[in-house]
């Protein structure tokens, strides 16, 4: 089963190797037919400490890292 993808915004990293990425989707609503968007934040494992607030990433899906992290910053 292939691992999903996400692309996000780095909306925290004040953690050692870890982002908090904060994912958007934007859908229809089945009823009123306006466009409705909805974010998620997903906490992320960055072994170096690479990225910053504000950076555009890609997260992939992987094993638990720890409690909280089930995804790994890509690029």
């Amino acid at each position: 089963m292939p691992k999903r993808i996400l692309t996000g915004t780095v909306t925290s990293d004040a953690n050692a190797q870890t982002v908090t990425v904060s994912v958007e989707r934007r859908f229809r609503h089945p009823v009123l037919k306006k466009t409705i968007r909805k974010s998620k934040k997903y906490r992320a494992h960055d072994e170096n400490n690479a990225y910053k607030i504000g950076d555009k990433v890609r997260i992939q899906e992987c094993a638990p890292k720890s409690k909280t992290k089930r995804w790994e910053v890509i690029a």
